[in-house]
């Protein structure tokens, strides 16, 4: 039996020590950094350059040598918690990167990536073939060397532009998108032909079929991460959910992100791809957690980021280069790999259809080779393809690119333009960014079936993106068939739609346990027996009152009770009850989405019920009344407004309804108790049961329910 080698107090000591003095100045030079105002990963970057041998190494070099000595051990241990760190950006990443967005951004997707690795391979090479044999290493031939130093050429750091492009605001930009999925196939293709110039150096040959195994196997692993991967991580995230609490579901996160980085390693990809398609995953899963999100971006990027960045120039010595003959190469091999990433990438956008400023926005952005480069170049060392001096030259185009590139891109981003489409989807996600229902990532619409489901589920398509799933959960009792919900799923439109069944004692219950795993909205159609004689059903109360999520409960026209066929489902005028309420402003923001699905009139109404002293209205009321007009023009829709003063706001809403000849009227609650139920005011309930217009209610939770994810 193999017995451990146990990490010695020493060792241990170097590296908690260690530890503080990389975090400590990388946050504080980040800092510094932020306050002249770059990013904070160049100062993150600068720190390791700054510590490492090339400063503080030549001022303290006792100091140095007994904080960092390059022994195995506290380097593995360091080199483990920057490898975390990368992880762990690389999965906050995939959770910002928008697979919808890239599919329609497909064409110069493609065409950036191939520019951007083409030109640089090609560039590469014949440097390589024309630098000196004092640059080569000492298992190096020509031909080996030029294939090495083409694949350093080739290659981006995609945990630095992920780290630009979202400290510059560009993730949500069609830009930075297209940068991100160019560095990704950049790092995917310049993992695989480094393989193939690691079998140079240790078979003499290139492995053409191994090669080939190799694409074949990522490819592979990509679909099928997207595919089955997806109901993987759905059913441990949703089992998560079930079975614990934040502490669940924040393992099962880490637990789908180290599985798929264990793949991609095996792989000979490197593990922040799988960390990349890992965020992918599970942003997109209806059940992930929003605070789960959260706390891993904030411990990534505050703690595990910047240690992670400033290992980058910890173990070289940049004061190798100041041999002329080194000087001068060093200066050339800048020059030829700025070049060659910007000439790639400029002419792969241009070809797509990119402006001008688009392609040199990507070419700087993807010149950024980071700390990946720095591996390439350790590799490229231990195979004896590079020297000390080359290794360093390998090193300083890492550190330097990636120094350079948020410095360079913000007088170019001045000069960035949103076309038409860009900027309508980027002021939608602004919008949707500071709504309270309408941002909604997925419902859960439980039904029996019945034409008040079909107006239900057809309220929710209008209300959320088209994008964002619908579980429709058919309840029935033991022994009851299936209920008809070809006209509930039809009127969903073209979103994706779960239809599961689910046989019950305890129709309430079994909502809730559902309504607990990850959706943002539940849709309820009230049967015409659920409202009456000023007492809700006792499943509705059950949910009303327990519900961790907001709740649209929907009741068709009183007028089509009796009506056999389907209700039609076409909104043309609006009566919206203005409150100034959380639940009044998601009732907005419904009412708004209706109106711009169906070019629907809305009326806003706000009651006065108290003495305005012989006034119409009042300025808090006219100001609340610019606000809805605000809201209504943020989702391009058109309202009105009007105020009317009575004693009971409900009485005015259906009077208000009557006159204008309104066919639907929106409102929003908040739950609260009365006698021992859930109850959601006079008013509402009256308006559930005895309006003749088509009701939708928009109920928020109690406190105490409040949702568990923030």
């Amino acid at each position: 039996m193999t017995m451990l080698t146990p990490v010695s107090e020493h060792d241990l000591l170097l590296f908690w020590i260690a530890l503080v003095v990389l975090l400590g100045t990388a946050r504080g030079l980040g800092a510094a950094m932020q306050r002249i105002g770059q990013p904070r990963v160049v100062g993150e970057l600068a720190a390791g350059v700054l510590i490492g041998p090339t400063v503080f190494g030549r001022l303290f070099p006792d100091v140095a040598g007994w904080l960092f000595p390059g022994d195995a051990v506290p380097s593995a241990l360091l080199l483990a918690v920057a490898w975390l760190g990368i992880v762990l950006l690389l999965l906050v990443t995939g959770f910002e990167t928008d697979l919808g967005l890239l599919r329609r951004l497909g064409r110069p997707a493609v065409s950036l990536s191939t520019g951007s690795l083409v030109v640089p391979l090609g560039m590469g090479f014949a440097l390589g073939w024309i630098m000196p044999p004092a640059f080569w290493g000492e298992e190096a031939g020509r031909l080996g060397f030029a294939m090495f130093i083409a694949v350093a050429l080739s290659i981006s750091a995609l945990p630095v532009i992920a780290k630009i492009m979202t400290e510059m605001n560009l993730m949500r930009r069609n830009v930075g998108q297209l940068t991100i999925a160019a560095a990704m196939a950049n790092d995917l293709v310049g993992w695989l032909l480094l393989g193939a110039v690691v079998g140079v150096f240790t078979g003499g040959a290139v492995d053409a079929g191994a090669l080939a195994m190799s694409f074949g196997l990522v490819l592979a692993f990509l679909v099928g991460a997207l595919t089955v991967g997806q109901r993987f991580a759905d059913g441990i995230l949703r089992q998560a959910r079930r079975s614990g609490g934040f502490g669940a579901a924040l393992s099962a996160t880490l637990f789908v992100t180290f599985v798929l980085g264990a793949i991609t390693q095996a792989l000979g990809v490197e593990a922040v791809l799988g960390a990349l398609i890992a965020g992918i995953v599970l942003g997109r899963s209806r059940y992930q957690r929003n605070d789960v999100k959260r706390s891993i971006e904030v411990i990534g990027n505050e703690v595990f980021a910047p240690i992670f960045f400033a290992t980058a120039g910890l173990y070289v010595d940049l004061a190798v280069l100041l041999e002329p003959q080194a000087v001068l190469w060093a200066g050339i091999v800048l020059l030829v790999a700025a070049v060659a990433k910007l000439l790639g990438s400029y002419l792969g956008g241009r070809l797509s259809g990119l402006s001008n400023v688009e392609s040199i926005a990507a070419g700087i952005g993807l010149n950024a080779r980071g700390a990946m480069e720095i591996v390439l170049a350790t590799i490229g060392l231990s195979l004896g393809a590079l020297n000390e001096t080359s290794y360093a030259i390998v090193v300083l185009l890492a550190v330097a690119t990636s120094m350079a590139a948020p410095p360079l891109l913000r007088p170019v981003l001045r000069r960035l333009r949103a076309a038409p489409e860009e900027e309508e989807r980027l002021r939608r996600e602004d919008v949707l960014s500071r709504s309270l229902i309408a941002s909604a990532r997925s419902a859960l619409l439980p039904t029996r079936g019945g034409l008040n489901s079909a107006v239900a589920a057809r309220v929710v398509d209008s209300l959320l993106e088209p994008s964002a799933p619908v579980t429709v959960l058919n309840l029935r009792s033991t022994g009851e068939p299936e209920a008809e919900l070809d006209s509930v799923v039809h009127s969903l439109g073209d979103r994706p739609v779960d239809v599961r069944v689910e046989t019950h004692d305890d129709v309430g219950a079994t909502i809730l346990a559902e309504a607990q795993l990850g959706y943002e909205l539940v849709a309820l159609g009230l049967n015409d027996d659920y409202a009456g004689s000023h007492q809700l059903s006792e499943p509705l109360q059950e949910v009303i009152a327990h519900s961790p999520v907001p709740l649209l409960l929907v009741r068709r026209a009183a007028r089509t009770r009796d009506i056999g066929d389907l209700e039609d489902l076409t909104v043309r005028r609006i009566l919206l009850g203005v409150t100034g309420t959380r639940p009044g402003r998601a009732a907005e923001e419904l009412a708004y989405r209706l109106s711009a699905a169906f070019d629907a009139d809305v009326l806003a109404v706000h009651v006065i019920t108290r003495d305005t002293r012989g006034r119409e209205s009042s300025p808090a009321v006219e100001k609340q009344l610019e606000r809805v007009q605000e809201v209504a023009t943020s989702f391009g829709a058109a309202s009105a407004t009007a105020v009317r003063h009575g004693v009971v706001p409900a009485d005015e809403l259906v009077w208000a309804a009557d006159e204008w000849d309104a066919d639907t009227i929106v409102l929003g609650t908040s739950m609260r108790t009365a006698d021992g139920r859930p109850f959601l005011g006079h008013g509402t309930e009256w308006l559930l049961e005895h309006a003749r217009q088509r009701v939708i209610a928009v109920v928020f939770p109690s406190e105490e329910n409040g949702g568990d994810d923030g």
